[in-house]
Order: C-alpha cells, then structure tokens, then sequence
C-alpha cells in the first residue's frame, strides 16, 4: 500500500492526504450524533495529544528540512516562522466578534488554512530530495494534522448544538471548516514547486502559522483544567508518539 502511494503523483498524494484529514475532521464532527456531550476530561485529553503531535510535527516535517536546505535557509527560516504566526495573529484581530461560537467558527477555519498549506508545501519539498523531507515525512505530517482534527471538530459541533442549531446542521458546519484544508495544500504544493528556492520561508511559514495555533488554541484549550499537569504529561506523550513515528518512518 505504501509503495503504491509513492507511486503517486505529487498531486494526487497532497490530494489524498488534506482529503484525509478533512475527513478526519467530520468524522470528529460525526460525534454529535452518537453522544448528547463529551466529558471534558476526554477532550481535554485529546487536546493535549494533539498539542504535542502538532508541535513534533511542525518541528520534524517543517522546521528540520527548511534548515537542512542549504545556504541562506536559516535566515529563511526565521522569517517564515514570524511571518506565519503573524498572518494568523493579524487575522485574529480582523475577525473579533462577540459571538464566541461565531468567532470559534472563524477561527478553525482560519487556522485550517495553514495547515493544508503545510501538508502542500510538504509534499513539494519532497521531490527536491531535501535531507528530512519525504514523501513519508509529508504523509507522517498529515496524520498528525487529521489527529488534532478529530477533537476540534467535535470541540465545534457540540458548541454548534447547545447554541440551538440541529445536529445535522452542526455537523455540517463544523466539517465545513476544514474543507480549507485541501485547498491550503493545493495552494502549498504550487508554491513549492513553482518557487523552489523559497522553499525553506514556506514550509517555516507553514510552521509558524502551525506554532500560532498550537500556543493559541490547542495548550490553552487543554489547559483548561484542574489537573494540568497530567495534561502536560499527555502533550509530551503525543510529542513522543509523532516524533517516533516521523523518525521511524521518515
């Protein structure tokens, strides 16, 4: 299955993973119909797995190629790290709204974008051959994004409901919002291929813009708890569980 993956051209394999996650993201939604609630113990749990997957991921499929990339790349790097936390930190701003599951809506939407686009950008640096970037890297990178899509989508559907809307329309809209995610990756994979020697700024922009996201939403939402500590301690077992898998099959 897997030598039939590399065989794949680079855009049916960004096509298959971003759709991936998306589907991932609606079948997190798809909880809403099988349960009236989540404990919050469980999502918070979730949360802090997916915080650390995250940020293994940003580090091992993003930041290490962009370094390894050769002349200029650390420069590069340090730039499209700011510039993508910026992007999402400004785009915060715009879309300020009293409605909290309004602004909760925009939000995932916003920060789904990013995270296409780095599952995009990886798949492009792979063809150059960059030491740490692969298509496996790439596909390792995508499921830890579609892990951390499967609480936020029902940490949105559920919000959906209590407000009033019908569980299909929640999960609807929930699911919708990582449908950006494809389209990211499309994006992503573009510039990579078109602009190669930027490539180290897109994938530390897609790294920044993955930091905003983690720092913003993932650890304060997860967080969100008495016993913190333990949630420390699950972020740093999902840090383990990406990093071993990025470097195993990497």
């Amino acid at each position: 299955m897997i030598d039939f993956f590399y065989s794949l051209n680079p855009l049916i394999q960004t096509l298959i993973a971003s759709f991936g996650t998306f589907f991932i993201s609606s079948l997190g939604a798809s909880t809403i119909f099988l349960f009236k609630n989540i404990t919050k113990e469980k999502m918070f749990i979730l949360l802090s797995i997916s915080a650390g997957v995250m940020l293994a991921s940003t580090f091992f499929s993003l930041i290490n190629p962009a370094l390894d990339y050769g002349k200029h790349s650390l420069l590069m790097c340090i730039l499209g790290i700011l510039f993508g936390g910026l992007l999402l930190f400004f785009g915060d701003k715009i879309y300020k709204n009293d409605d909290k599951t309004n602004m909760l809506v925009l939000s995932m939407t916003l920060h789904n974008f990013p995270e296409g686009m780095a599952i995009g950008v990886a798949f492009g640096a792979a063809i150059y051959g960059i030491p740490g970037a692969t298509i496996m890297g790439a596909l390792t990178l995508a499921i830890g994004i579609g892990i951390q899509n499967f609480p936020e989508g029902s940490a949105l559907s559920f919000p959906l409901y209590k407000k009033g809307y019908s569980k299909l329309k929640s999960y609807f809209i929930s699911s919708a919002t990582a449908i950006v995610e494809p389209i990211g990756a499309l994006i992503g994979l573009y510039l990579a291929i078109k602009l190669q020697m930027l490539l180290p700024f897109f994938l530390a922009f897609a790294a920044g813009a993955m930091l905003y996201v983690i720092v913003i939403e993932l650890i304060p939402e997860s967080m969100a708890t008495e016993n913190k500590n333990q949630m420390a301690l699950y972020l740093i077992i999902g840090f383990i569980i990406m990093m071993t898998l990025d470097v195993a099959l990497g």
